[in-house]
């Protein structure tokens, strides 16, 4: 008999863990509400047509296809295999899970274009998937709670969800976070001053993989993809600088002078942190990270994303501008910003920092002990009346000892019983 097993980088949730995740969702969801977003859902698949060529080649790898039903191996002639797996795909697999909800919703705006009110905001959660490597906090299957607008160019947009993350982590309890903030226009400004115009996805990709790997890797990767070591060189200044926001932006000012398109992505960092000043937002927590690259290629303006240190685990939220997505689908010149917050990681994070309320796991609030039929007559026809005042309330099913019924209670974790002995079936209470 075969035993039973999972794909690798999927999981299981029990009751507990559903209960849980539930809470963080519940947390969630209430704050995109707040800012004003509307819930949307697309589905699970995507025409590969849809998904390919939106998140770098790296991330083109990545995509979960789908192989055609029936004969999916009807249109494949021996030349075809000669040619290689790139063009054997077409003829095998037209649909694909979905990566991510941005791409599924830019592509649902345009479709949907008419319906709509600009700017639209809405939030999504549902499950993606990534044919990645399974290794802790990083899974094929997990869920992602997106919130984005479309049809404005407001750097407002990019405050809002930047308190939305703030907003989250202070319901959850996360207090010790970093909440990093970029701008592509500043990579592709610094891509121009190493003397590398045109090559800002080369190097986005590259040094995306900084924190994972090093300087001295990422120095390897640049070379292998054709930077010369007097863009490397210049680059490292940039690798070495510290400081708090002010001071990081005075540096910009000045190594970015040069760049028409860098001095723009410095400004409009400017901008959102002035506005975040006149929010109120709080600072904590906030860094202005000059390295942030965000391997995704759709990005064009802010960009963002969120670690929690000590954790052992990866970024449990990202995002940015994607200024030219819709345009991919036929609908020029229509902005849009988002980021996402991967609730897997949030789970495991509230794991390892044992931040889950004790009442976050739902559990009955009461179970009903019976000794004989005649105290399970009686249960039963006080069920209804308890449930209808509210309560959650479970009859155990059969007539069992005492300690049995107890035991349940004790492994369901419901805390508290009403014993149903003949002087409470007498009093009818």
């Amino acid at each position: 008999m075969q035993k039973p097993s999972l794909p690798k980088g999927t999981r299981d949730f029990g009751p507990a863990q559903m209960a849980k995740r539930a809470y963080i969702l519940r947390t969630i969801t209430k704050t995109f509400k707040k800012f004003g977003f509307q819930a949307l859902e697309t589905p699970a698949m995507e025409n590969l047509s849809t998904l390919t060529g939106k998140y770098g080649d790296e991330g083109d790898q990545l995509l979960f296809k789908i192989l055609n039903s029936g004969d999916f191996l009807k249109q494949v002639e021996a030349s075809d295999l000669a040619e290689g797996p790139g063009h054997v795909l077409p003829k095998v697999a037209e649909k694909g899970l979905r990566y991510d909800l941005t791409v599924p919703f830019a592509r649902y705006v345009v479709m949907n274009r008419n319906e709509l009110a600009f700017p639209f905001k809405r939030y999504q959660v549902q499950p993606v998937w990534r044919a990645d490597r399974p290794q802790r906090g990083r899974y094929r299957e997990f869920y992602q709670c997106d919130a984005d607008v479309v049809g404005t160019e407001s750097l407002l947009c990019e405050v809002e969800i930047i308190a939305m993350i703030q907003e989250v982590f202070a319901e959850l309890k996360i207090e010790n976070y970093q909440l990093k903030i970029n701008n592509r226009k500043v990579l592709t400004g610094i891509a121009e001053v190493i003397g590398a115009a045109g090559k800002e996805s080369a190097l986005c990709v590259a040094i995306d993989k900084l924190d994972k790997i090093g300087w001295e890797k990422v120095q390897e990767e640049l070379a292998e993809r054709g930077f010369s070591e007097e863009a490397r060189t210049a680059l490292a200044p940039l690798v070495a600088h510290t400081g708090d926001v002010a001071e990081t932006l005075t540096f910009l000012s000045s190594y970015l002078a040069p760049s028409t398109i860098g001095m723009e992505g410095v400004a409009e960092l400017r901008t959102v942190f002035s506005l975040l000043q006149t929010y109120g937002a709080s600072p904590k927590g906030i860094v202005l990270d000059v390295m942030l690259a965000r391997g995704l290629s759709y990005y064009t303006g802010a960009i963002f994303e969120v670690q929690v240190p000590d954790t052992g685990i990866g970024s449990v939220s990202g995002g940015g501008r994607y200024d030219n997505l819709t345009g991919v689908f036929g609908w020029e010149g229509v902005p849009g910003v988002g980021f996402s917050f991967g609730v897997d990681r949030l789970y495991d994070v509230l794991e390892v920092l044992q931040l889950f309320p004790e009442e976050a796991v739902e559990v009955s609030d009461y179970l009903l002990v019976h000794f004989d039929a005649k105290g399970f007559q009686y249960g039963l026809s006080l069920l209804a009346q308890l449930r209808a005042a509210g309560l959650a309330v479970e009859l155990y099913p059969e007539p069992t000892k005492m300690k049995k019924q107890l035991a349940y209670a004790t492994k369901k974790g419901i805390r508290r019983v009403l014993l149903l002995g003949d002087d409470e079936i007498a009093a009818g209470r």
